[in-house]
């Protein structure tokens, strides 16, 4: 699949100022504020940016961190990236087909992946 490119201002048209934020400027909502934090239906969440399917609904756990969290992507669909903004070492996650930021993967998971992908929710869309 062709990666997809698109300028600042058609991002801006097509994005609320929130997912914008989120996915452009590699922003963060606040925690306990998502639409997905909390939702545990079946289906695929995908990229809000391009709709590209990254995690599915059963690697999805509720990690009371505040932000839908997933033990496992969708192979081949993120980019890792290292993050240094916060004063330490993080884990950026990256949709590897538009560059949109996702959030963040911890090795603190509680399953036998061991991972913990932090996922903000205006990132993201879901799909039955």
């Amino acid at each position: 699949m062709a990666k997809l490119n698109k300028t600042e201002a058609e991002w801006k048209a097509q994005l609320s100022e929130n997912e914008y934020h989120i996915l452009r400027e590699k922003g963060t909502e606040r925690p306990h504020t998502g639409t997905y934090n909390l939702h545990f239906e079946k289906g695929t969440y995908t990229c809000k940016g391009c709709a590209t399917p990254l995690f599915k609904s059963d690697t999805k756990f509720d990690a009371h961190c505040g932000w839908p969290s997933f033990d496992e992507a969708i192979e081949g669909t993120i980019r890792y990236e290292k993050d240094l903004s916060v004063g330490r070492i993080r884990t950026e996650i990256i949709c590897d087909n538009c560059d949109g930021h996702l959030g963040h993967v911890f090795e603190d998971g509680p399953t036998e992946t061991g991972l913990r992908f932090c996922v903000n929710s205006a990132s993201i869309s879901f799909k039955e």
